[in-house]
């Protein structure tokens, strides 16, 4: 297992642990990314030590109970994204969802999760357009057919585990070119959430000058 493939099968424990998956769906996950029942298991036990017990997982009927006032910020003023494609490195064409704000005040690089470009990380582009930032959530499936080929979204956490973190840096870089050409003269940001949260500091050791601020969650 390399070092990045850790790092995923790691935050699929890590999931587990905190209580968003179960034991049994976190070993299905590190089972399509490889891992024998063993060290899949071994993995789960030493992240939940960490973090203590592992909770119970939330239910759908209390997502769905949640209260109004829980409506993500910026929903109000969402921008709708457009599926676009745009040239990639070495004549790859990369996916993506755009969501062009009316007066830009900056643009920003949206990098998803280790589930891939869904229609929660799709809204997250579209409310920063919304708020005056024109958004790119970057597919960094592309070259496996994008997100939407996977029926499952643990089979494509596990393609995403077996990509070299140098094309990630490349295709990341192409959606910054794809940001300066849409948004000319303006300030340009990135932001990730979980897995992409990693890829916003991977980003940011290429040194590209362009990247004007980043925030990376966890």
């Amino acid at each position: 297992m390399t070092p990045f493939q850790r790092y995923i099968a790691e935050e699929i424990a890590v999931d587990h642990a905190d209580g968003l998956l179960t034991r049994r769906e976190a070993l299905r996950r590190l089972g399509l990314m490889g891992l024998s029942l063993t060290a899949a298991s071994a993995l789960l036990a030493a992240c939940s030590n960490e973090n203590g017990s592992t909770a119970t997982p939330s239910s759908p009927s209390g997502a769905a109970s949640a209260s109004p006032d829980r409506t993500p910020p910026g929903s109000a003023t969402a921008v709708a994204t457009e599926p676009i494609t745009f040239p990639g490195p070495e004549g790859r064409t990369l996916q993506g969802a755009w969501a062009p704000a009316a007066e830009p005040r900056g643009a920003v690089l949206v990098i998803h999760e280790n589930k891939g470009l869904n229609d929660h990380i799709r809204s997250v582009a579209g409310r920063l357009a919304g708020a005056g930032y024109s958004a790119l959530a970057i597919d960094l499936l592309s070259e496996e057919g994008g997100t939407a080929v996977f029926t499952d979204p643990a089979q494509a956490t596990a393609a995403l585990s077996t990509v070299p973190p140098q094309r990630f840096s490349q295709d990341m870089r192409s959606g910054i070119d794809e940001l300066t050409r849409r948004v000319p003269d303006r300030g340009v940001g990135a932001v990730g959430f979980c897995f992409g949260g990693g890829m916003t500091w991977l980003l940011l050791t290429t040194g590209d000058p362009r990247v004007a601020a980043a925030v990376p969650f966890y």
